[in-house]
């Protein structure tokens, strides 16, 4: 049994990665408000074996032998918040892991909410693996898609001014930018993104450019930033997984 609990931001991305493990007899789904793409996405690839539950209380494992995933999506905007996203979190997993044999956490370091992973969680009793880039956590959710901390640094010194925008965020910008920046005007915001030059898209195969594009033009046009694309990943992502899926089963 795998638990996974991931931010909001990255539900389809989650919901790619479920749906490519065909070897998953069942995946079931904390049903709220958060998970309400991740469940339609999977929904939309026609997965059998998607349950859905409203408390972990409910959840009853499959039982066969065959490897099942329990998921939990966590809310958006608490990286904006250290401290709440770290509680939010060990409370999360602390709940999940005497339910599961290992947990995956779709988050990276989050403003150094999470920079000591192994000691914050080294109480739940089961192997826990976050998306690492070499020997350390990624740093977000952009260091995660772009392909880690050298790629993302790589780009910010081709332009200083850089917005980086995920298909998460392409689809959640408004309730992002609410949070981040605690309802200012939008002159306000102006005047904040006014050394800023472009929205730079971060491709995968989750939404189509077209898509990110049509769902972040209109942020583009309030702050007049120019759009640039490059090619993300979801490399790290899909090599996370895959060790948390062969530690069920060690060699």
């Amino acid at each position: 049994m795998l638990g996974v609990i991931c931010c909001e931001v990255l539900e389809l991305e989650f919901a790619y990665l479920l749906a490519s493990d065909r070897e998953l007899a069942r995946i079931t789904v904390l049903e709220d408000g958060r998970s309400e793409r991740l469940l339609s996405s999977l929904g939309a690839q026609g997965l059998p074996g998607v349950e859905r539950i409203s408390t972990l209380g409910e959840f009853v494992p499959h039982g066969h032998g065959q490897p099942e995933a329990l998921v939990r999506v966590l809310e958006l905007g608490l990286h904006i918040w250290p401290q709440k996203l770290r509680t939010a979190l060990v409370q999360a997993a602390e709940e999940m892991a005497p339910r599961v044999d290992a947990l995956v956490l779709g988050y990276g370091l989050c403003g150094n909410a999470l920079e000591a992973p192994s000691t914050l969680l080294s109480h739940l009793g089961v192997p826990v693996f976050l998306p690492m880039n070499e020997d350390h956590p990624v740093d977000d959710c952009i260091g995660l898609l772009i392909g880690g901390r050298e790629r993302y640094y790589a780009e910010q010194c081709k332009v200083a001014g850089t917005f980086f925008v995920t298909p998460g965020w392409a689809y959640h910008w408004r309730r992002l930018l609410d949070q981040e920046m605690g309802g200012v005007s939008l002159e306000m915001a102006r005047r904040m993104f006014q050394h800023y030059a472009r929205t730079l898209l971060i491709s995968n195969p989750v939404m189509s450019d077209q898509e990110m594009q049509e769902s972040i033009q209109e942020f583009v046009d309030t702050f007049g930033f120019r759009i640039e694309a490059c090619q993300g990943t979801i490399s790290i992502l899909q090599t996370t997984w895959q060790e948390a899926r062969d530690s069920l089963h060690p060699h």
